[in-house]
């Protein structure tokens, strides 16, 4: 399971999380803590000491909604080039995916970056679009080529979302009960630790930012549980090799000479204030939302998820995969009913590849 040099170290953590004697639940938002998660064990690892960690919104094509694939669809029905990553590509609406799209004949791409996809534009004189998607991670590498000479016929169709608004919505809801949150260490290596320092004053939550070995995963416990022993309620930094409380200044800076946060709806989610990224009006003539309008009017309404499919309350932290009656049964990687099971961060996807239940 471990390394032989961290099989030691990591009996070592548990065993002081055991001497606590404790019953702790914490959520984390990151697919890839998920996925090391259950990779290796932790889960089992980590309720045998008392500590039980459930995976919160963390997964950005998860939450990106039906309506915006349904747009991207209707983008590409209409004659518009659309590229996207590949895991967006077989999200499921009730007008089908963007991979059906592109069996019909409608120019659908899969790209690996922004650039690929401003380098298609400049090789041809229909409108592309690129369907740009992650969290403060992502976001910055969207608004790079906006700061060179883009073509005329290149735009971005924002789906953008940051993590603090989301964070808070789940803190108000009230429907998950955690005691402590793990903080994504990928999206704190831009931020800096500051940013989650709100949720310590106004809800009193630990917090651990975490890098993504299994180590990782069992030290940010381990500084929760001792924080909640001591009384203690702050936002400690696991992950130190990478992580600085000021982030990245560059690129947050060009995060916000690029983009302007605007309310939103989530999957899973009602309309979260200021949670995603719009593209500034000086940005509008490459604006997917504003040069297209007219296309993007004619989108026909989809329901928000598949009928018995419960990815919102799997994303909000209510139930694991496995509860939903649809997982491994008319849910799998194969033929996946909603994201989580589409995407490779998607908690369903994750329990299914790598977890022990597979109906």
């Amino acid at each position: 399971m471990f390394k032989y040099r961290d099989e030691a170290t990591a009996k070592k953590i548990l065993d002081k999380i055991r001497d606590m004697d404790i019953d702790y639940t914490f959520m984390h938002v990151c697919g890839t803590h998920q996925d090391t998660i259950v990779r290796f064990g932790l889960e089992e690892l980590l309720k045998d000491v008392g500590v039980e960690i459930r995976q919160g919104p963390g997964c950005p094509v998860c939450v990106t909604t039906s309506s915006e694939i349904a747009d991207a669809i209707t983008l590409a029905r209409n004659g518009v080039t659309v590229c996207a990553f590949g895991d967006m590509m077989r999200v499921p609406t009730t007008i089908g995916t963007l991979n059906d799209t592109k069996s019909e004949g409608c120019d659908v791409r899969i790209v690996y970056s922004i650039e690929d996809a401003v380098r298609m534009a400049k090789e041809q004189t229909k409108p592309l679009v690129f369907v740009a998607v992650g969290f403060e991670t992502t976001a910055p590498s969207t608004c790079v080529p906006l700061q060179k000479d883009v073509p005329d016929n290149f735009s971005i169709y924002s789906c953008h979302r940051i993590c603090p608004p989301v964070l808070e919505a789940i803190f108000e809801m009230g429907e998950t009960k955690v005691q402590g949150l793990i903080d994504p260490g990928h999206v704190a290596v831009i931020t800096g630790t500051k940013m989650f320092e709100p949720f310590v004053t106004k809800y009193k939550m630990p917090q651990v930012v975490a890098g993504f070995e299994p180590l990782d995963i069992l030290m940010s416990v381990y500084m929760l549980c001792k924080q909640l022993n001591e009384g203690r309620c702050e936002v400690e930094n696991e992950y130190t090799r990478l992580v600085r409380p000021e982030g990245n200044p560059k690129a947050m800076r060009l995060m916000e000479e690029t983009f302007d946060p605007v309310d939103r709806t989530w999957r899973g989610f009602p309309v979260i204030k200021k949670s995603a990224l719009a593209l500034k009006k000086k940005y509008e003539d490459h604006d997917a939302t504003k040069i297209h309008e007219d296309i993007l009017a004619k989108t026909p309404f989809v329901e928000p998820e598949a009928k018995g499919c419960r990815c919102g309350e799997v994303l909000r932290g209510i139930i694991r995969s496995e509860e939903c009656p649809m997982f491994g049964k008319v849910c799998k990687p194969t033929s996946p009913s909603g994201p989580c099971m589409v995407s490779a961060e998607g908690n369903c996807n994750i329990a299914y590849r790598l977890g022990s239940k597979r109906l």
